[in-house]
């Protein structure tokens, strides 16, 4: 192994990486096993939409609450006392949702896991961004990105294999093993420097008293929006699209999301290779949001398509989608070092939050148009919207993140 490799194969980015793959792996890992965990705890059907509902709210809020929160504590503490932070608290909560016996006891444990999964991924894009130089920095967030999208796929198989208990077990088990790699990875040098100074840190407000800052900041969240669309829209209710479409068979939503995470772990490599190749960030972003609109396209005119075409595009959707490793590499870069953090943390999971915008609109379209013509016509919208901020947002790729937001 060269030199070279070596330091894009750092510890930072080994962990990060890893913490992620454990982060996608009980996202996916709740959304697969929600029901029949709620099935065992004796929950009728209605019941268990009902109370499935609040579970996916109460985890929302943990992650848009957990947003805010990690990324203030890393621009003012450190990037890997969040990093690390984060990991064991959403492990501790794995941990104890495989113990739980009650509805009750189960939200808060949600609540508490996504407080935990809100902070892993911004704090470690974070590190691997400041501590790899201009040119390797982006093949590190890649890296991070592609492992850990491929923890869905993990947490798919190992849903059909184990009872929902020992699945939490194995998410919780896995994070706290990982904490024990935290010897050897050093904090960024940039934050380092930064804390001997007199500069403001992590102050959430900054993002919103200047109005070209928040424009920036804007553009960056704009940026996510289609992603979620894509998974949390088409795919997850991909059987009922699938029956307006008249599909030869029946789709199974966790198995479509499967194939969705399998395409996105894909996307993300390539996406991130792009960039690389190109020296440039906007580019990749452009492409990969005009083939998520391709991929839509395919999506709305299959008609009377096989189960197994149907899957085959709910993988092109994953890998449309594949620009999420470009999108939070961009929030990273386009910021200041005293606000690189709170921003690379909080976008992603305001980016997540905006599934509860997107399912509105989804929905009070659906009061005029038809349950096809509301879902295409959401993601004309979303990813119209997210072009607009992509061509318009500065290019960050060779930036020197060696500066403060004054």
């Amino acid at each position: 192994m060269d030199q070279s490799t070596r330091k894009v194969l750092s510890a930072a980015v080994i962990v990060a990486s890893l913490g992620y793959f454990v982060d996608i792996y009980d996202l996916l890992l709740f959304g697969v096993i929600r029901v029949p965990s709620l099935r065992s705890l004796g929950l009728s059907r209605d019941l268990i939409d009902s109370v499935g509902l609040d579970l996916i709210n109460i985890q929302m809020l943990g992650l848009l609450l957990g947003g805010i929160f990690w990324g203030i504590l890393a621009d003012r503490k450190g990037r890997l006392s969040v990093l690390f932070g984060s990991i064991l608290l959403y492990s501790l909560a794995n941990i104890a949702n495989g113990l739980v016996h009650g509805t009750t006891g189960y939200m808060i444990w949600r609540f508490v896991a996504g407080l935990g999964l809100a902070g892993e991924l911004g704090a470690g894009i974070t590190l691997v961004s400041e501590l790899l130089s201009t040119e390797k920095r982006g093949y590190g967030t890649l890296v991070v990105a592609s492992v850990g999208v491929s923890g869905a796929v993990a947490g798919g198989l190992f849903s059909g294999l184990f009872y929902w208990r020992t699945c939490y077990f194995i998410g919780g088990g896995l994070g706290l093993v990982l904490l024990i790699l935290r010897i050897g990875v050093a904090e960024s040098g940039m934050f380092s420097s930064l804390k001997i100074s007199q500069v403001s840190r992590g102050n959430f407000l900054m993002l919103f008293n200047d109005r070209k800052r928040f424009v920036r900041y804007a553009k960056c969240l704009l940026l996510g929006m289609p992603a979620w669309y894509l998974v949390g829209i088409l795919v997850t209710f991909s059987n009922s699209f699938a029956e307006k479409l008249h599909v030869q068979g029946p789709i199974n939503p966790a198995r479509a999301i499967m194939w969705c995470y399998a395409g996105i772990t894909l996307g993300d490599f390539i996406s991130g290779l792009f960039s690389q190749w190109w020296k440039s960030r906007k580019k990749a972003m452009i492409l990969f949001l005009v083939l998520s609109g391709i991929f839509v396209l395919a999506f709305f005119t299959a008609f009377h398509a096989s189960t197994f075409l149907f899957y085959c595009i709910c993988f092109a959707l994953g890998f449309g989608a594949g620009f999420w490793t470009i999108f939070v590499t961009i929030a990273a870069e386009s910021f200041g070092t005293n606000l690189r953090a709170t921003v690379a943390t909080t976008a992603p999971n305001f980016a997540r939050g905006m599934l509860i915008l997107i399912t509105l609109l989804f929905k009070g379209l659906m009061l005029g148009f038809s349950y096809l013509e509301s879902g295409w016509i959401t993601g004309v919208i979303c990813i119209g919207i997210a072009l607009v901020a992509a061509f318009t947002i500065e290019e960050t790729f060779s930036r020197n993140l060696d500066y403060v937001e004054q």
